[in-house]
């Protein structure tokens, strides 16, 4: 019988490469009874998604940057604070 350890490392390599029949059956019987592992699972397998939906959103996104105006705005406001606050020391 397959250990937690061994088991959220089958579940990690399952989702990349086709295990062995025997491999993958002590798994399954493993997630049949083990809350902990199957949770692992299911998190893991909602992680994969999310960041294959991200990654594909990101490529669909346009180019952001900030306009000159807010750039010059960011600016301003830093040089106001570097003027108010006291040098380092005091």
């Amino acid at each position: 019988m397959l250990n937690c350890r061994q088991v959220t490392r089958l579940v990690s390599r399952s989702m990349d490469e086709k295990l062995p029949w025997h491999q993958r059956l002590g798994m399954q019987l493993h997630l049949l009874y083990c809350v902990w592992c199957r949770r692992y699972a299911v998190q893991l397998r909602f992680l994969r998604v999310a960041t294959r939906r991200l990654l594909n959103g990101l490529d669909d996104a346009p180019p952001q940057s900030l306009s000159l105006e807010a750039k010059e705005q960011i600016q301003a406001c830093l040089r106001r604070a570097m003027k108010q606050s006291p040098p380092a020391g005091e």
